[in-house]
């Protein structure tokens, strides 16, 4: 009797011995993550738009999952790539957190980890940034000096001889013939990470690049907060056609994988860092502003032609990576998002109560001693709630015009928070007018502290619902859970000590001068 239960034990351990080796020995999956530059949720024809023409963006959701109610942890590039990353609130990586200041080494990113667990990782195009990596020794003591988003392949680039670009404001770097360096350069069988971060459909654009595309005017739904007319409907356009760009470098990228067999064992993800750099939508935490596009697809093991609905949020994502690349983190700091691996590979529903998160401090250089105009939102189901902490500040950036001490010339650093545009500088020249004035107030007077909108009715964010009788009580639950969730992740706003600690860090992207006014 005893012969016989060692010689079952001692079975058992073969077997299992042979399950531990079988799980090993399993090819993990690469990763390609493609994310775009301020394009947002509607603006792939996946999503209906009649004027963007993107067709690999459109295949991967038919052969994935579109969550079509994906937000970012924030409006402005920086910040948002900072939380994919770190799987944090952009409040929780201080000045790693923050539009144009310094990353600390302390704040580890999803590609280290990767790394170390064996996967090649590299990036081409726009990283994690605009961030102020070590630039010496010194900096090195507590700057990290990689990009966050891995070790860069931005080497080849077009040349006079050889440009295929469609307009002359697109990049010059050539991503797909730098993600075939990148695959050149991994061994074999070794599974990868790449993050493809094209610069478009980041401004400037090519005022007209739209009329060598065949598009049409008349094709355009221009959003609710915006003019509608020719000047408007051509800038977005000409966003359109660098959004276009995107979508072709990525088909290539997916060509070449499935020329090399790698395709099958790859999962795509497709998104961007925030939305369309028009006026109310960039740097604002309005739906057009945090809602961006976001596909998986990985057809062996995921979903397929699957469209969720319920919200999901950006901090999410890395732990979802390090999920699905069993990779165990040693060095990131505590991650504030949850996979949602079983979601993808169908074993559970997102809870339909989701609440998602997002925030603001400083964009660009657009006040006095460079000031930001914090906020912080949530959406849960059809609703937004925001919350302007300095609503005495001018949301857009300082109305400020002002002579240089040098030369006496009329500088105008207006609502600099908005990119400079034929949109932009339609709108402030005509401002006075009857049927702009309308749409010049929207996007640049002052604004109460709370905005509360009901997006199944009014996706553009009109309708301030904040303070009415009906939806009190979705405000007073929608304010209770958002503060819940900043104590929670000790946002100094909330629980300080320096509640103001955000415009104390140091910009070192360019800087503006603007008077000391409100």
């Amino acid at each position: 009797m005893i012969f016989y239960r060692k010689l079952m034990i001692a079975g058992l351990v073969i077997l299992l011995s042979f399950t531990v080796v079988a799980q090993k020995s399993k090819k993990r999956p690469n990763i390609l993550f493609a994310i775009c530059d301020d394009v947002s949720y509607l603006h792939m024809s996946f999503g209906g738009s009649k004027f963007v023409n993107t067709p690999t963006f459109d295949k991967i959701a038919k052969e994935g999952i579109c969550f079509s109610n994906f937000y970012v942890a924030s409006p402005g590039c920086a910040p948002s790539r900072g939380s994919i990353v770190t799987g944090r609130y952009p409040w929780q990586n201080e000045q790693s957190g923050q539009h144009g200041s310094s990353w600390m080494k302390k704040y580890v990113p999803l590609a280290d980890e990767l790394q170390a667990n064996g996967y090649k990782v590299g990036m081409t195009g726009k990283g994690v940034s605009p961030f102020r990596y070590a630039k010496n020794k010194s900096e090195e003591t507590l700057w990290r000096k990689e990009n966050a988003a891995g070790p860069e392949y931005n080497k080849i680039h077009y040349s006079k001889e050889h440009d295929e670009r469609t307009t002359t404001k697109i990049s010059s770097k050539n991503y797909f013939e730098n993600f075939k360096i990148f695959m050149k350069d991994k061994k074999e069988h070794q599974p990868f990470f790449f993050w493809y971060g094209a610069h478009e459909a980041h401004r400037g654009y090519e005022k007209g690049s739209w009329k060598r595309t065949n598009k049409q005017l008349k094709d355009v739904t221009v959003p609710a907060f915006l003019p509608d007319n020719g000047v408007v409907r051509g800038d977005l356009l000409d966003y359109a056609v660098e959004i276009e760009w995107f979508d072709a470098q990525l088909q290539r990228m997916l060509t070449y994988l499935k020329s090399k067999g790698e395709l099958e064992n790859t999962i795509v993800i497709v998104t961007a860092d925030n939305g369309m750099p028009f006026p109310r939508a960039k740097a604002n935490c309005y739906n057009y502003g945090v809602h961006v596009p976001f596909v998986v697809s990985y057809p062996k093991e995921f979903q397929k032609n699957k469209t969720i609905k319920t919200p999901l949020g950006a901090v999410d994502l890395a732990p979802t990576i390090l999920e699905i690349t069993q990779t165990t983190p040693t060095k990131m700091q505590s991650i504030t998002g949850s996979s949602f691996l079983k979601v993808l590979k169908g074993e559970k529903e997102l809870n339909t109560n989701n609440a998602v998160f997002s925030g603001r401090e400083r964009h660009t250089s657009a006040r006095y001693n460079n000031l930001g105009y914090p906020q912080r939102s949530i959406r849960k189901k059809e609703y937004l709630l925001i919350w302007n902490i300095s609503p005495e500040r001018w949301p857009a950036g300082a109305p400020v015009s002002y002579k240089s001490k040098e030369d006496k010339k009329l500088i105008k650093n207006v609502f600099a928070d908005i990119d400079g545009s034929p949109t932009k500088s339609y709108i402030l020249k005509n401002k006075e007018a009857d049927e702009v004035s309308y749409y010049f107030d929207i996007s640049c007077d002052k604004r109460p502290e709370f905005e509360l909108y009901n997006l199944e009715k009014d996706s553009s964010c009109l309708t301030n619902l904040s303070e009415t009788k009906e939806y009190q009580h979705v405000e007073i639950a929608l304010k209770q859970e958002l503060m819940q969730e900043l104590i929670k992740t000790k946002d100094p706003r909330v629980v300080g000590p320096n509640k103001e600690v955000f415009d104390s860090y140091k910009r070192y992207s360019s800087m503006r001068y603007f008077p000391k006014v409100n």
